[in-house]
């Protein structure tokens, strides 16, 4: 830990000063940091970002991509965003919900039916004001989500119905939400550090774990699982943001070529993460595990177990924001 500090101190030492103008150049490159590894939708998001900030600014305005938690995990970047020192973040919004609650909206399960809904959903004007004014008075700036899809589930149980749940060791995150989720549903829950998971599938201390595609296969979980179900009870939504004490230093021209570049990241990590998932589901197809897609009554049942879990997300989280979040959801 002492070590990460001091790495810390030395790359804030060597970060540039806020540029006062759009025609002086930069000493040295801003950093971006991510806790995933190079080989996922995460860190293409990052680096697209990065490439587009400086073709929109003539090569004027640089971005250093840090992944692999080299510059922080996923708490230390979000508090060294806020405080400004870390201008930029790419992650998944489950670890926001510590720093800002009312991003449990994302944790309200199964209620979309295409990753295509949830993008129409979180790009929705009426939505995206209202999250960005969640990240803002949290200290940073909403660029936009990108996403991996959504999580499913993989076991060595056969799942078809809700009662093949009952009973289940599921791996989850340490996140109370997603525990009461999978409780509802019959299964078992049980939090574990992600390192540990491919080896307790192995040994039987679990018998299944949730995440998305991209993980299970760059994982190769898959290896020790018998069926992937897309149970599709989560999106994997990615966010980009930044700090708005960062922001406020930069010229309006600057800012714009910020938020343009995330616009064009999103669109193009959506494609990447589209492409990604197809090629990963034919890679756990070849290996022999079978992929299970759960029927319409199945999910409504899932649906209607969840409800209590709507009910303290809601209580939680404004009314006005899960409402415009189910706005475009006819199930809801």
């Amino acid at each position: 830990m002492k070590d990460k500090l001091l790495y810390m101190m030395l790359l804030m030492a060597l970060m540039l000063t806020c540029c006062n103008g759009s025609q002086q150049g930069q000493r040295y490159a801003w950093p971006l940091g991510t806790s995933s590894p190079e080989n996922t939708v995460t860190h293409l998001f990052a680096e697209k970002f990065a490439e587009e900030v400086l073709r929109l600014s003539d090569g004027s305005m640089r971005i250093q991509v840090y992944p692999n938690s080299v510059i922080g995990g996923d708490r230390e970047l979000l508090e060294s965003c806020k405080d400004g020192d870390i201008p930029f973040v790419v992650q998944n919004t489950a670890p926001q919900v510590t720093f800002m609650s009312d991003i449990a909206v994302f944790d309200m399960p199964v209620l979309f039916d295409s990753i295509e809904a949830v993008r129409q959903t979180v790009d929705n004007p009426l939505f995206l004001s209202r999250i960005k004014a969640v990240y803002q008075r949290g200290g940073y700036e909403l660029l936009g989500y990108a996403d991996q899809g959504f999580r499913v589930m993989t076991s060595n149980q056969c799942v078809i119905s809700l009662a093949d749940f009952k009973g289940q060791k599921i791996r989850t995150m340490e996140n109370p939400y997603h525990l009461m989720f999978w409780k509802a549903l019959g299964a078992s829950p049980t939090p574990m550090t992600f390192s540990e998971v491919y080896i307790g599938l192995q040994q039987g201390t679990i018998d299944a774990q949730e995440n998305p595609y991209e993980v299970i296969v760059s994982n190769k979980l898959y290896e020790q699982q018998d069926y992937v179900v897309e149970t599709n009870h989560l999106p994997h939504l990615i966010s980009l943001i930044v700090s708005e004490q960062f922001m406020k230093k930069l010229t309006e021209e600057q800012r714009q070529i910020i938020r343009q570049a995330a616009d064009v990241a999103k669109v193009f990590a959506r494609q990447q993460s589209d492409e990604r998932i197809a090629s990963r589901i034919e890679t756990i197809r070849q290996s022999g595990t079978e992929i299970i897609h759960l029927d319409e009554k199945t999910k409504t049942e899932m649906r209607k177990l969840s409800q209590p879990l709507y009910d303290r997300i809601s209580s939680k989280v404004a009314p006005e924001l899960i409402d415009s979040y189910l706005s475009l959801n006819v199930e809801h």
